[in-house]
């Protein structure tokens, strides 16, 4: 069975703490060809949103997209937001939310990029671990 991701969780229960706490959920995404926003208010590949009850009508948090509608300049939009391009979700009152680390769209068919093993030349040290963090048993 595939490994579930944790983000479209997190981003609901961000999502639910800022509504029960009076807050205006916002969503920073990474804008790229599979994320449909308007295209006039991305800057730098970055779009930030608007998603509290009063500005997104229709809203499905998915655990692999996110859809809703919304108005912008007076015309309402269909949005739809890959969870893969979300880097983070987060209270317009306090900046309070959590955040994601940028996600490499992943080409099919090309290889994985990896980090080359650290060199034993005895040099300076090696540079800290990159990726995701593993949990081992330490008995």
């Amino acid at each position: 069975m595939a490994e579930l991701s944790t983000k479209p969780y997190l981003i609901r229960a961000i999502y639910e703490w800022c509504v029960d706490s009076g807050f205006t959920p916002y969503l920073a995404i990474a804008v790229d060809g599979r994320a449909r926003v308007p295209m006039e208010f991305v800057k730098d590949g970055e779009i930030t949103l608007n998603i509290s009850a009063n500005a997104a009508r229709n809203l499905t948090l998915g655990n692999d997209l996110i859809q809703f509608s919304a108005r912008f300049n007076g015309a309402s939009r269909e949005l739809s937001v890959p969870i893969e391009t979300v880097l983070g979700i987060f209270s317009r009152e306090n900046g309070q939310g959590v955040f994601f680390p940028k996600e490499e769209a992943q080409i099919p068919g090309s290889p994985e990029v990896t980090d080359l093993p650290p060199d034993d030349t005895g040099g300076s040290p090696s540079p800290a671990p990159r990726g995701k963090p593993k949990l081992q048993v330490v008995k």
